[in-house]
């Protein structure tokens, strides 16, 4: 909190959580409502311009962040639940179950993310909730990576051994001692996965495969805007507003990886 940088980010992701939360007040007009002044450059009138339509683009990059932003924190809670008790499974059972699970990984890990989320929602037809499913799909691993890591670095310790001895069940120290203390990187990796689910969504939803129109959706939106390059508002704003989002939570979460020391892990 003493660190400048760390503060600017936070009131940043402040700010578009709020944005979020009051679109339907602070936007100056309904982000679907259509007039005749189509590509409009940023005035008075209109702060960021309007689009083809004559859609106020101001509006609609303020309601994106009601559609972005959800979806996303969607994404890395479902991934970190799903990676983090397999990952969890596989670091304190070991063996075969470990094994098992470790190949599943390096499965999905052999596809690049945005090849492999595009084909599983192109399978299930573009939607926000089967792009959200093809994500999680594809991000699991990560966190079932990390999580595995921090059980094999503490299933070892002897306080561990002593709840054994002493009768205490799988799930009890399970839940009791060892998720505890693995954690920390995983708050570490799901700060910075935040940033990434933004922009994959954002990605899909350039290629037609997110939310479809006429929802604001930040990556849809700069789709429209890459038609006509002339027409710079239209995509530079939802742009920024990715930018915006992707760099906080990759400050926010280089300062709590200093914070928690798990550089190393």
């Amino acid at each position: 909190m003493r660190r400048p940088l760390v503060l600017i980010a936070l009131s940043v992701l402040g700010a578009w959580l709020l944005l979020a939360v009051l679109a339907g007040v602070v936007s100056p007009y309904d982000p679907l409502a259509q007039s005749a002044d189509t590509y409009a450059p940023p005035s008075a009138a209109h702060w960021f311009g309007t689009d083809e339509l004559g859609r106020d683009v101001l509006s609609r990059v303020v309601h994106g962040a009601r559609l972005s932003i959800p979806l996303a924190l969607a994404v890395v809670v479902l991934a970190l639940l799903l990676g983090g008790l397999l990952g969890l499974i596989a670091g304190y059972v070991g063996r075969a179950v470990d094994e098992v699970i470790m190949r599943l990984t390096d499965l999905v890990f052999a596809f690049p993310q945005i090849i492999l989320a595009m084909a599983v929602t192109a399978a299930f037809g573009p939607s926000p909730a089967n792009a959200v499913l093809a994500l999680v799909i594809v991000s699991w691993p990560v966190y079932a990576r990390v999580i595995r890591g921090a059980v094999l670095g503490i299933r070892g310790e002897n306080y561990l051994g002593i709840a054994r001895m002493l009768g205490v069940g799988p799930i009890t120290v399970l839940r009791r001692d060892v998720v505890p203390n693995s954690v920390g990187p995983a708050v570490v990796l799901a700060t910075l996965e935040l940033g990434n689910a933004v922009l994959l969504l954002a990605g899909l939803s350039f290629l037609g495969l997110g939310p479809r129109p006429p929802a604001a959706e930040w990556g849809a939106m700069i789709a429209l805007g890459a038609a006509d390059i002339s027409k710079w508002w239209v995509s530079v704003f939802p742009g920024l507003a990715i930018l915006t989002v992707v760099l906080a939570c990759n400050i926010l979460g280089d300062a709590i990886r200093d914070r928690f020391d798990v550089g190393h892990r």
